[in-house]
């Protein structure tokens, strides 16, 4: 099978690219602009499968910059796809499109909370996999990938790192995540790509963990010491609105970010590791 992997320089991408050589593949990873349709047609021909992977994925970044990449590099991406007879299309969302969800853990089923979407990375990630769902595509929805490549970093890659680092020293006490191994979400890209019914959604997801709890796995690994101030989310709101912190990433600390794989295990046979 030749597949082309949308975005195999970054972290997911990459992993993504890895597995599915692995598994036998014949794997295209040139770095093409995503508006750039002359060059996608091009690196298209005679591909069996896409792997969109590619996406903006900030809190900080130009509102203009997630339409460009998000919406029209995927409306473009599909319609090259199109053009070549690309028979398999794979699009990677987050599991932000399916929630979170007050007082359970979500699913596919589910959508993001309303006020959520004022934040442009959820809004453009919802718009791109509704392109692509409406384009009969497979679509697969990773949590809170974590593990090794995360170099730019993304802004999970950041917190990571300042708890490892010793330097963030509190958190949001009202939220929690689901986190995953970033191999087991190459896998279950690759499990989709096989398996994966066009028109349906997958959550890629792990363990769901309070931010307490996770921050203190985290310095364990690091030999750090444990973050212990809880901040009250009422104060982490302030402090966005003076300026202290991000103001998206606030507004998503409201509730915990907990989801259901089960989906996923039962159709596709994902099973993440701890």
């Amino acid at each position: 099978m030749k597949v082309y992997v949308s975005g195999a320089t970054g972290f997911v991408g990459g992993h993504v690219a890895r597995e599915l050589r692995e598994q036998g593949a014949e794997v295209r990873d040139e770095r093409i602009d995503l508006l750039d349709y002359a060059g996608l047609e091009r690196v298209l021909a005679d591909c069996d499968a896409v792997v969109h992977v590619a996406a903006l994925y900030s809190y900080d970044a130009p509102e203009r910059e997630f339409e460009r990449v998000n919406v029209e590099g995927t409306r473009t991406i599909l319609a090259a796809a199109q053009a070549q007879g690309v028979g398999r299309f794979l699009f990677t969302s987050t599991a932000g499109t399916c929630g979170p969800v007050p007082g359970r853990i979500a699913t596919e089923a589910d959508e993001p909370p309303s006020l959520e979407l004022t934040i442009p990375y959820k809004r453009t990630k919802l718009a791109s996999e509704r392109l692509a769902l409406a384009a009969g595509a497979v679509v697969v929805n990773p949590t809170t990938p974590v593990g090794d490549g995360d170099s730019r970093p993304t802004p999970t890659g950041r917190m990571i790192a300042g708890v490892a680092r010793g330097r963030l020293r509190a958190f949001v006490a009202t939220t929690g995540l689901n986190v995953v191994d970033v191999r087991d979400v190459a896998r279950g890209h690759a499990l989709a790509l096989e398996r994966g019914e066009s028109g349906q959604r997958y959550l890629l997801g792990g363990v769901n963990l309070p931010l307490e709890e996770l921050f203190a796995v985290l310095a364990d690994l690091a030999g750090r010491r444990r973050p212990r101030l809880r901040i009250p989310y009422s104060l982490a709101e302030t402090a966005a609105r003076l300026g202290f912190a991000n103001a998206d990433e606030v507004k998503l600390a409201r509730i915990p970010m907990y989801f259901s794989s089960e989906k996923a295990a039962s159709r596709l046979g994902y099973a993440p590791g701890p």
